[in-house]
């Protein structure tokens, strides 16, 4: 079993940059990757970007140049750097961790991200 705590989510102006943060614990040792999605307001969850054990990354589209995620190992715990943030990426972000040998994925309890002026 693993358990994630995601923060960092809040209320930004557009242009502004937060830093969402996702710690895992528990079987930790299960985690092939880890990732972050997000959902808005009548919209389907969507991925946002990943990375593997071995530090291979993957983004989404509508924000690859604004968006990076990282982790820090000695913490079990990935980040998702959010810089030149526009009004559409106001939604829930999710932390998911998916895991080796066909175990289902896990996912976070969400945070709420609003992009407004």
């Amino acid at each position: 079993q693993v358990q994630l705590v995601e923060s960092g989510g809040g209320l930004v102006q557009p242009g502004g940059s937060l830093r969402l943060s996702c710690a895992a614990s528990g079987n930790i040792r299960s985690i092939r990757a880890m990732g972050w999605h997000r959902q808005a307001p009548g919209k389907q969850r969507e991925l946002v970007a990943t990375i593997t054990s071995g530090d291979i990354t993957n983004y989404a589209d509508s924000v690859k140049g604004r968006f990076t995620i990282s982790r820090d190992n000695a913490k079990n715990t990935v980040f998702l750097q959010m810089n030149n943030l526009k009004r559409e990426d106001t939604a829930v972000y999710y932390c998911i961790a998916e895991m080796y040998s066909l175990r289902p994925d896990y996912w976070g309890q969400g945070t709420q991200v609003t992009v407004s002026s």
